[in-house]
């Protein structure tokens, strides 16, 4: 198996952090723009594609700040989010962490782009 290389993705969001946060680690929230269904069982998110199911544990969270979200199925591989806001300007960004296949890099980033697009237009940013 080839080695996944780490992808880091910025995007600016025009609502605020705690706005932004419910939607990135709620079940309801996710459902609004990353999955088709998304279920929860304690730390353990199921996400749910066109009928088919990959699980992940939130291993990590801090309130209007950040969610990280491990891949059961996959070792040492997991998707983030971070919340900052610029303290000059105000603007809120997000900023996502993924891990792909190196010649799979802009298909990922290009399908993280349209996720958040989804998010945004969720959000009315």
């Amino acid at each position: 198996m080839t080695d996944k290389i780490k992808i880091n993705m910025e995007y600016i969001i025009n609502c605020s952090p705690k706005v932004l946060y419910n939607r990135l680690s709620t079940a309801s929230g996710l459902t609004e723009w990353f999955a088709d269904d998304v279920r929860v069982r304690g730390k353990k998110y199921t996400f749910v594609w066109e009928g088919s199911e990959q699980s992940a544990e939130m291993t990590l969270h801090k309130e209007n700040r950040l969610v990280r979200f491990v891949w059961l199925d996959e070792e040492d591989t997991y998707f983030e989010f971070k919340i900052t806001r610029d303290e000059l300007t105000g603007d809120v960004s997000l900023l996502v962490t993924d891990f792909t296949e190196e010649d799979e890099k802009e298909e990922t980033e290009s399908l993280w782009s349209s996720q958040v697009e989804s998010l945004k237009h969720v959000l009315g940013s």
